[in-house]
C-alpha cells in the first residue's frame, strides 16, 4: 500500500461540505491536546503520538515513506 498524500481524513457518519474541513477538525483536536502542556510534556505526547499512528499503519515500507517524506527540507 503507498503512502497516502491526498487529503483522507474524515469522521464516519459525518457530512462535509470542504474537503479541509476534516483537516481542520483534525487540527484543532490536535492543538487542543497540547493546550497548557509544557515543551517537554509536549514532546513526549507528540512522540507517544507516532508510535501509536505508526502501529496503527503497520506497514514498515509505508512508515519508511512517510519518514523519508517527512525530513525532506528539514
Amino acid at each position: 500500500m503507498p503512502l497516502q498524500l491526498q487529503p483522507n481524513l474524515a469522521e464516519p457518519g459525518q457530512r462535509y461540505f470542504r474537503d479541509f474541513t476534516p483537516g481542520d477538525d483534525f487540527y484543532e483536536a490536535l492543538i487542543e491536546t497540547h493546550r497548557d502542556l509544557s515543551d517537554e510534556q509536549s514532546q513526549l505526547l507528540n512522540a507517544k503520538l507516532i508510535l501509536l499512528l505508526a502501529n496503527q499503519v503497520g506497514d514498515i515500507a509505508v512508515l519508511k515513506q512517510a519518514l523519508a517524506i517527512a525530513r525532506q527540507g528539514v
